[in-house]
């Protein structure tokens, strides 16, 4: 597959479309203008570079239109999300694994009553002690099987009702708990449903390997900062004499969100802390700085700059407002002298992920900037 007329990406019907989609994440890219731009603006067999991943969609598009696609994610919980599509496990060996994992729970059940209240509230015991188990036991940071099943459960850890482990949440943002905890009481949701979480997690699995597993060109997606660990990337790129033809990202946004705080839940069961907090590294909280997230930006693009090749392009997606969009452009300037620069206005066409989740201010909505070399 190499060209956008020969794949469809609607629906669930083959395994590019139904990976595709694998990974709620907030902010996401949408999955048809990820597609659209790599077909555009590079050809079979170019690299692609994208310093921001998420949950890696520019990735998985190039890796899907045969295009060897090169990513860093700082975050996690997107960085597996990306890893997992990129190259999923077998089927069969991440089946046993939940069976392994499902086997260990009993010894976690004595653990749940020292779990703060608002866990109880959102799983159900049979729940809560896989998840225990989970968190104790899997190896997913360096473990194909283990990245593939935990990235799945990832997915299904909170949703609606019936379509998550959970109690009534949002899937693609965990709430905090407080308001969490209120919200069941005031929606007479204080019991948390009774799921068999391996029946559910088998389900999710089989429905997921149905297709088949995605076609994908050489693509990767490394966990980092972009601003301190892209020498990894350059250092690889140099050694096989690679030059990017495309570099396409989104930049998190100067104080819109902390995609931490944002992911506090899924983050709790790859090891992290019980309650959304602020970790106090540098690049992992809402960026509230201009100083701080101006030099992120320039130490990013500057670097990108050094592994571009010659006649490249350059494509990213950033917030509308002032400040953004006038850092973006006079940063991609310095950065790509001899590239000609031109913008889309992009503004939203249906409710944002803010607005759903609270905000009602006016969005300017987003702005695509676009260089071509002259």
């Amino acid at each position: 597959m190499s060209n956008l007329t020969e794949i469809n990406i609607k629906g669930y019907n083959n395994p590019e479309a139904r990976w595709a989609r694998f990974g709620p994440y907030y902010a996401m890219f949408p999955l048809d203008f990820a597609f659209e731009v790599v077909d555009k603006y590079s050809k079979e067999g170019d690299y692609i570079l994208d310093p921001f991943a998420g949950r890696c969609s520019s990735i998985y598009a190039g890796g899907v239109l045969g295009r060897r696609s090169w990513g860093i994610e700082i975050n996690p919980v997107g960085w597996l999300y990306g890893k997992v599509k990129l190259k999923p496990a077998n089927e069969n060996e991440v089946i046993e694994r939940l069976k392994d994992i499902y086997s260990l729970r009993k010894k976690y059940k004595n653990q749940i009553k020292k779990l703060p209240e608002f866990f109880r509230y959102c799983f159900c015991n049979e729940v809560l002690s896989f998840l225990l188990a989970i968190r104790k036991n899997m190896n997913w940071e360096e473990n194909e099987v283990d990245a593939t099943l935990m990235s799945i459960i990832l997915v299904y850890l909170h949703g609606k009702l019936g379509e998550g482990l959970s109690n009534q949440m949002r899937q693609t943002k965990s709430m905090g708990p407080t308001y969490s905890v209120n919200w069941w009481k005031k929606h007479n949701l204080t019991t948390a449903p009774e799921i068999n979480p391996f029946e559910f997690i088998l389900k999710k699995i089989k429905w997921r390997y149905a297709k088949g597993v995605p076609n994908i060109t050489d693509s990767y997606v490394f966990l980092g900062d972009s601003s301190i660990e892209f020498d990894a990337i350059a250092k690889r790129a140099k050694k096989n004499k690679i030059k990017f033809s495309l570099l396409f990202t989104s930049p998190p946004y100067w104080g819109v969100t902390n995609y931490y705080t944002d992911q506090w839940l899924r983050l709790w069961l790859l090891g992290g802390t019980d309650k959304p907090e602020s970790t106090g590294e540098k690049h992992k909280m809402r960026f509230n700085s201009k100083i701080d997230y101006y030099n992120l930006l320039e130490t990013v693009f500057s670097n990108c700059a050094k592994v571009m090749a010659k006649n490249s392009s350059v494509y990213v997606r950033t917030d509308a407002r002032e400040f953004t969009f006038k850092s973006t452009v006079e940063i991609l300037k310095k950065c790509f002298p001899k590239s000609i620069i031109n913008t889309k206005k992009k503004p939203f066409k249906s409710r944002t992920q803010t607005e759903l989740f609270g905000d009602k201010s006016k969005k300017p909505g987003e702005i695509d900037i676009v260089l071509t070399y002259k």
